[in-house]
């Protein structure tokens, strides 16, 4: 097997100047960095990682802790971080917490240590253990998707990735107000997560723009999987003045709710209007095509990668939150008519509709002859706060 010194005398260098090109070390003249890579790839030179982490106390890994990896949303995640991460020479460690806050802190120890550079997690409800032992051992890490609380002076403890929650969600219920109902309910997810309390935010957020009275009653928690969503929309459904339409906060909770409208014989739209919080590969297979808040899950996965490298870079940097914007999917299921033309034109950026639109109440008139008006989706950047 070719060694380092093998690659320095084809090319003419110092081991020394092998090295820095290898590690990035110190600047190289560009024929000299040339010269090494031509000699690398002659000799059919391998690195060897171990010895490298050795000299610069870098392994070039990161550790990803998240929950339901077989969930879609998650493993898009996935593709997003390990894009990432293979784009600047990282590798990836990986390990599912399962959302129980002991195994979220034994697995993210098993991978600190291995080494790893630092970690991105999706913190589970309730991250006490994790975050003591994260600030006991100074590692570099990013949250990932679920944000965790901050001191009282308002600055985040650790740097986050995620998507807006509130705002989707309450543009979702002024949707479906405008289009008439009146008793809008909402499949919330687990207890504890930033996400499951910022979407019920939103959705209080949309009845108050809609002029529609809060009801305690319309919302349930489906702890963010199908089985307890199904369980919860059949509770809602046991109600003696059931719900007209139906948000599901997440996709796995999507499933399980649909399930439950299956086994009390009601269709969407015609029985219950339906959204769902994530758009997923197969949300417009369905019949009726699923209408849908899509995040940018892949770009989460790759922003939160690049801002782990900035946290790596410079240790001592504030703290900070990115949030990107999703995008609503207008497809059928909330009662609106299938839009001519191809199936990109389904996708805009709707106007929050409040109860000014003089929809009639679905009671009265089928909402599914209704279509609101809508605006073409324009581009948006995330936000750093």
């Amino acid at each position: 097997m070719p060694t380092m010194a093998d690659v320095a005398r084809s090319a003419g260098v110092s081991v020394a100047t092998v090295s820095h090109v290898l590690n990035g070390t110190r600047p190289v003249l560009a024929h000299t960095r040339q010269a090494v890579l031509d000699a690398i790839d002659e000799l059919g030179y391998t690195p060897n990682t171990l010895a490298r982490s050795l000299v610069t106390s870098r392994t070039r890994s990161i550790g990803l802790a998240v929950s339901a990896i077989s969930n879609p949303y998650f493993t898009e995640i996935l593709q997003g971080v390990e894009a990432g991460a293979l784009e600047h020479g990282y590798s990836l460690l990986i390990a599912d917490p399962h959302d129980d806050p002991e195994h979220e802190r034994k697995v993210v120890q098993l991978l600190h240590e291995r080494r790893v550079d630092g970690l991105i997690v999706a913190p589970s409800a309730d991250p006490r253990e994790l975050l003591a032992y994260l600030g006991r051992h100074n590692v570099p890490t990013v949250f990932l998707d679920r944000i965790v609380g901050t001191p009282a002076a308002g600055a985040p403890l650790f740097d986050q990735v995620c998507a807006d929650s509130a705002e989707p969600m309450a543009r979702v219920v002024t949707h479906l107000a405008g289009l008439g109902h009146r008793r809008i309910a909402l499949v919330a997810g687990l207890p504890g997560l930033s996400t499951t309390s910022e979407r019920i935010s939103g959705y209080r957020q949309g009845l108050v723009a809609a002029g529609l009275p809060y009801d305690e009653r319309l919302v349930v928690h489906g702890d963010s999987e199908a089985a307890g969503a199904e369980r919860a929309t059949a509770a809602l459904l046991s109600l003696d003045a059931q719900p007209t339409a139906l948000v599901t906060a997440n996709n796995a909770m999507t499933i399980g709710a649909l399930r439950a409208l299956r086994d009390h014989c009601l269709s969407v739209p015609g029985g219950m209007a339906l959204c769902c919080f994530d758009d997923f590969a197969w949300a417009d297979l369905f019949s009726p095509r699923l209408t849908a808040i899509a995040q940018p899950s892949k770009e989460i996965g790759a922003q939160a990668v690049r801002v782990l490298l900035d946290r790596l870079a410079a240790p001592d940097r504030p703290a900070r939150t990115v949030r990107l914007p999703c995008t609503f999917v207008h497809r059928t299921s909330c009662g609106c008519a299938e839009r001519p033309g191809p199936p990109e034109l389904s996708e805009r950026a709707m106007k929050p509709a409040g109860p000014e639109s003089g929809v009639q109440d679905p009671a009265g008139r089928d909402p599914g002859r209704v279509r609101p008006s809508a605006q073409p989706l324009k581009s948006a950047k995330g936000t750093v706060s």
